[in-house]
């Protein structure tokens, strides 16, 4: 089955939605956004998600004190950052990592396991290069991300063949703000796509 991620998750009603949904985890966003909650915030709308969806932490470029309110407030399963941020950080034990990999960057040595493939920039609707990723997506579990929306994530997983596929920007009424009918539009046809690819 498709792995799905909804992002950038700012009200109970959102929150509710993506859960309904059946999504895979549910993203907050910590860095500067239309989306930025804080940690207690996070919390809060994290308090009623089953233990089973995965919550993750979206960070960009963050300090070590940022990192460390982050987990003593919201106690996220996954901190998602680029992948140059990583090194500098001590990660508490028992928080995974999705690291997020950029397009036209230089690739590591080593790939991890699972990493997030973006555009330039969070956050902005733009796509990202479904070809780059379908090249990764042979290497590692690829999450795609980038300018993915109900009416094109069909082909972006038709194209990419991704391990998963992360929205925020296409599912919203406004910025900021998510339209429960677009999050649930948005995960019956990436969960078609995804068994149609499997088939």
């Amino acid at each position: 089955m498709m792995w799905v991620k909804v992002c950038g998750l700012t009200t109970p009603d959102a929150v509710a939605a993506a859960v309904d949904a059946g999504v895979n985890a549910v993203g907050f966003v910590f860095a500067e956004s239309k989306r930025k909650v804080t940690a207690q915030q996070a919390a809060e709308l994290a308090r009623n998600v089953p233990r089973d969806i995965v919550r993750v932490a979206v960070m960009l470029h963050p300090s070590q004190a940022q990192l460390d309110e982050v987990w003593s407030q919201f106690r996220p399963d996954v901190l998602q950052t680029d992948i140059d941020d990583l090194p500098t950080l001590r990660l508490p034990a028992g928080l995974q990592v999705t690291p997020v990999l950029r397009a036209g960057r230089e690739l590591p040595a080593a790939l991890p396991t699972r990493l997030l493939f973006e555009g330039p920039v969070s956050g902005t609707g733009e796509t990202t290069d479904w070809s780059a990723a379908a090249t990764l997506a042979t290497r590692t579990q690829l999450i795609l991300a980038g300018g993915l929306k109900p009416a094109n994530v069909a082909e972006a997983i038709t194209t990419a063949r991704p391990f998963g596929v992360d929205v925020s920007s296409g599912v919203e009424a406004r910025p900021g703000v998510k339209d429960p009918a677009k999050i649930y539009e948005f995960v019956r046809n990436a969960r078609a796509a995804g068994d149609g690819a499997n088939r």
